[in-house]
């Protein structure tokens, strides 16, 4: 099980070189798992579980590879040739341009050709190891929607003979935005897990830092490259404090700054400046910025919130999305007050989107708790307690309604 949760990209990306096919490289690897629990139930986990992984996992391609030339010799009439070999020149002489093959196949999986949102589910889903449930959350759609979507993107691949080769250097600033995109979720997915009694998933947001490093490196003159970075690192600097010694959640006010990862911040605010200097901001750059004035803060009451506030505006500019409003809103409430912020989410509420986001109801039950409505504000703890899974954030949902559960009733 831990082979496959840190290991399943390294397998997969590895083994589609080879096979040349998605579906084909994904089968092998699946069935290097299945031998994987047979032998080392046998013979014991190997010293380097991944490479035995791989190694079988490249084998099983091989070995359908040379079935398939079996065939094709014996059966010329019958079979279509095909379009695309799977040792086509072109993937060795690109292997230059992106040097870390899970980052490769994720350039690959944000082929032009498929929706912008298909390729990100695409490489969630199966170059990161994302379940289908988080990757739906994440898209703020139903589990049955996003497989559906998946799916497609699968069938569009195999249909069109997209071939799974290393885009040449021209070709990665255009499929760059949906590879950010797919590295930040995939990070946020281990930042705040989907579900399970823990509340980060360290493996999925090292293997995200790592992507982005990767990316400013590979392409330092693309802004949103060290915005992301930036970003990443900044919020990320916060990992070691984001919960007690009990494993409670801890909100922002409630955290030690003083153990938060100086090097971390600063180099995220160096890496944020330099994105920042480049021209207009974009998304992740203006996350950043964010996550720049809150590392910056030296304590809750000290922080710049009507910075924060202008730094949203700019930020819905460029990516209007109901979670970066809802996000303002909770900005706002400490800004110009609570009152003022749920205005602004009473009307997100109405938006279907968000219907089922958890952070809505818990936000919505956090202000009227500010403002006295201990009523109101239980119902939508309960609500938000309803559509959370993982066990860290229903305890702090429980905790809190279990305060205006035990409040006074206002007085009339």
């Amino acid at each position: 099980a831990q082979a496959h949760r840190s290991e399943w990209a390294f397998v997969l990306s590895a083994t589609v070189r080879v096979a040349g096919n998605l579906d084909v490289a994904e089968e092998c690897a699946q069935e290097a798992y299945v031998s994987a629990l047979q032998a080392w139930t046998r013979n014991g986990i190997p010293e380097r579980p991944g490479a035995w992984l791989t190694t079988a996992a490249r084998n099983q391609a091989l070995d359908r590879l040379r079935r398939e030339v079996t065939l094709r010799r014996k059966l010329p009439l019958l079979v279509e040739p095909a379009s695309v070999d799977p040792h086509d020149p072109v993937d060795e002489e690109g292997g230059d341009a992106v040097p870390d093959d899970r980052l490769r196949l994720v350039f690959t999986c944000c082929h032009p050709a498929l929706a912008p949102e298909a390729r990100v589910a695409l490489t969630l889903r199966l170059v990161c190891g994302v379940p289908t449930p988080d990757v739906a959350r994440a898209f703020l759609v139903s589990e049955s929607t996003m497989a559906a979507r998946i799916t497609r993107a699968k069938k569009k691949i195999s249909e069109a003979r997209i071939p799974y080769r290393v885009p040449d250097r021209a070709e990665l600033p255009e499929r760059l935005d949906s590879v950010l995109t797919a590295v930040h979720l995939l990070f946020s997915t281990g930042h705040t897990a989907g579900e399970g009694d823990a509340l980060v998933r360290e493996d999925l947001c090292d293997r995200a830092l790592h992507l982005a490093r990767t990316l400013a490196a590979l392409l330092p003159e693309q802004a949103e490259t060290r915005g992301l970075l930036g970003l990443l690192l900044l919020t990320d600097a916060r990992r070691a404090t984001r919960t007690d010694e009990q494993g409670r959640l801890l909100l922002l006010a409630d955290q030690d700054r003083t153990r938060w990862n100086q090097r971390a911040i600063l180099e995220g605010l160096t890496a944020t400046a330099g994105a920042l200097a480049s021209g207009p901001p974009g998304r992740f750059t203006l996350q950043a910025a964010i996550a720049g004035v809150h590392a910056v803060a030296p304590s809750p009451e000290q922080t710049d919130w009507p910075r924060i506030v202008h730094l949203y505006d700019l930020l819905l500019m460029v990516w209007n999305t109901p979670v970066v409003a809802l996000n303002r809103a909770a900005a706002v409430a400490f800004a110009d007050g609570p009152a003022a912020a749920l205005t602004l989410v009473d009307a997100l509420a109405t938006d279907p989107r968000l219907s089922d986001y958890p952070y809505l109801h818990a936000t919505h039950a956090h202000l009227l708790q500010r403002l006295g409505d201990a009523a109101g504000a239980a119902r939508s703890y309960r609500r938000a307690r309803e559509l959370t899974a993982n066990a860290a954030e229903r305890a702090f949902l429980e905790h809190r309604l279990s305060e205006v559960e035990s409040a006074d009733p206002p007085g009339i």
